[in-house]
């Protein structure tokens, strides 16, 4: 930030428009690396580094909850290579990061369908989220193996199974009650949604969460996101006017 009243300012405005959580599409890795020459797994580390600064300004700013997109289910379909070095690159930097996230409180989940990954890494994101569980600072939610199709998909399955035990009825079903069997029930629907790079596209992401949030688009990628980018996508956020469809 290039002055404290400015910081000051950011987190006013937090107050004022009860921003209480942010979710992020982490896009433009690839396409920085390629323009610097590098290979996309430089991108991809650079990244890491952003989402580090980001959960930073989060905790900084007093917003509450940061959702990130970093692995959907479209991208098995990238080079074997790049699948690889991301489900290592989550595994590492979970294990590299966990003591000082877990030291500045940050609450870590996963939302996505995990049980598509290896074991091993499967066990690396469960102890992470057992760790810091009780913690009461910013609530990290990395988006891995996701794709909200699918998971407005499982949330459907869970409740036709109880109309099939008798549980419920299929009138009994709600909105209220789909959200409460996705992936993200434990917290609020987003109030901002970024998306980095440039694209106009929300690529089955949160589909259902986002029905009233806030869209802001940043042609800035990734890797080159920080915390005064933060801090101008919140003054932007300021000027919309949520009106919910009324």
């Amino acid at each position: 930030m290039e002055t404290i009243s400015k910081e000051q300012e950011i987190i006013d405005i937090v107050k004022e428009t009860n921003l209480q959580h942010i979710a992020v599409i982490m896009d433009g890795n690839r396409r920085w690396a390629k323009e610097k020459n590098l290979p996309s797994a430089f991108g991809h580390k650079k990244g890491v580094d952003s989402l580090k600064a980001a959960m930073r300004a989060c905790d900084d700013f007093g917003i509450k909850y940061l959702t990130v997109y970093a692995f959907s289910t479209e991208n098995w379909n990238r080079k074997k290579e790049e699948v690889d070095f991301l489900m290592n690159l989550l595994g590492e930097t979970i294990k590299n990061e966990l003591k000082e996230m877990h030291e500045n409180g940050v609450v870590i989940n996963f939302i996505g369908d995990l049980t598509k990954l290896n074991p091993k890494l499967q066990e690396i994101l469960a102890h992470a989220v057992e760790v810091t569980k009780n913690n009461s600072g910013v609530r990290l939610q990395i988006a891995f193996n996701y794709g909200s199709r699918d998971e407005i998909v499982h949330a459907a399955k869970i409740l036709a199974e109880k109309v099939k035990s008798g549980e419920i009825s299929s009138e009994d079903i709600t909105e209220e009650m789909i959200s409460a069997n996705l992936y993200t029930k434990a917290i609020p629907d987003p109030d901002l949604l970024i998306r980095t790079g440039g694209e106009m596209r929300v690529s089955n992401y949160l589909l259902w969460q986002i029905a009233y949030s806030e869209f802001l688009v940043t042609k800035i990628y990734w890797p080159e996101f920080d915390k005064n980018a933060l801090a101008e996508a919140i003054l932007e956020f300021k000027n919309r006017q949520r009106r919910y469809g009324a």
